[in-house]
């Protein structure tokens, strides 16, 4: 039997007022607009292939699997070349979780009787090694890329079309995540006055998870194309976004690959890979440890809590044991 004040809401009227609460909180700062978006795309997803006409109450345990299993077969529309075999297991992971959080306030809001994550089975497969696409390029692959957008910001601006005059913007975005390895929400949120200038040294002031903050010295030649960009590639206009598009809106994340994919054109194809801002963030942790700098302070660099995400982040280049064999500290010989 029922509670008498249960609320027999369809799905998509359950979901609506759960996204209203998300947006509320993210206005409060109890949640970061990242973590808001990916839990109100999550939750728009579950109500789509749920069907948003069923009353949220009716859906069982099994109902429930049957989503979770539609969503790992589902492509990765995010990326310019869809992956194979559906989702990954992390972002499964991250959608089951999306959908558990919906079901516990669903539950707390008299929406449902009995939360159906209770007994639903389906859970994401282990991580098996990183996908392809998340892997770190090779030094000689980043700095293929490197290299291009170094070659962009002495390029000539095409006439005509505003839009077609990207290139400096397009070379700092690659510069930033190869060299820094931010998080794309880290990116697409920098804002002009986020950087600044102490003793000679230009700072980024990267606001990050947690509402933590960490300050990081750019290289020589990030500063150069930052400068050049501030200077003549940025669009003029009051907004005080640091990335913006050719119309001067802040640029959204979802651009951000189609910035990468277009530099990776000006890249030799015998140097060329497909590779996500994810995935230049494992390249900065890669070969940051690789030459042996200081793993604290690659953390500071990426932003981690803990030195143990490092492990994540960190992977194996060709050839690096056999590198480290013929280096060996304990066989040089004495100074």
């Amino acid at each position: 039997m029922r509670p008498a004040d249960l609320d027999r809401l369809t799905v998509q009227e359950s979901a609506d007022r759960y996204l209203d609460l998300i947006r509320a909180r993210t206005v409060t700062g109890a949640l970061s607009p990242a973590t808001a978006e990916v839990y109100a795309r999550d939750v728009a997803t579950f109500a789509e292939l749920s069907g948003p006409t069923h009353v949220l109450d009716d859906l069982t345990g099994e109902d429930v699997d049957a989503v979770l299993l539609a969503f790992a077969r589902k492509p990765d529309g995010r990326r310019t070349t869809p992956r194979t075999g559906g989702q990954s297991a992390a972002s499964q992971s991250r959608f089951r979780r999306s959908v558990s959080a919906f079901f516990k306030h669903a539950t707390l809001a008299g929406w449902v009787q009995i939360d159906p994550m209770t007994t639903a089975t389906v859970t994401a497969r282990e991580r098996g090694g990183l996908r392809p696409e998340r892997r770190a390029l090779t030094r000689e692959q980043a700095q293929g890329l490197v290299g291009a957008a170094r070659t962009l910001t002495t390029t000539q601006p095409p006439e005509g079309r505003r839009d077609q005059r990207t290139h400096l913007r397009d070379a700092l975005i690659v510069m930033l995540l190869s060299t820094l390895g931010p998080r794309v929400s880290e990116l697409v949120r920098a804002n002009v006055e986020d950087f600044y200038t102490n003793d000679g040294v230009r700072y980024w002031r990267i606001f990050g998870k947690g509402g933590r903050t960490r300050d990081i010295p750019l290289p020589a030649d990030v500063t150069d194309t930052l400068d050049a960009y501030l200077t003549t590639g940025r669009p003029p206009t009051p907004d005080k976004a640091l990335l913006l598009s050719w119309r001067g809106r802040r640029l959204a994340r979802g651009d951000v690959q189609a910035v990468i994919d277009r530099v990776q054109r000006h890249v030799d194809p015998a140097q060329r890979r497909t590779v996500t801002p994810h995935g230049l963030r494992h390249t900065t942790a890669t070969h940051l440890l690789a030459d042996a700098v200081d793993m604290d302070a690659v953390r500071r660099v990426l932003g981690h809590s803990d030195l143990a995400t490092l492990g994540r982040y960190r992977d194996e280049l060709p050839g690096e044991l056999e590198v480290a064999m013929r280096t060996h500290p304990l066989l040089r010989p004495p100074r």
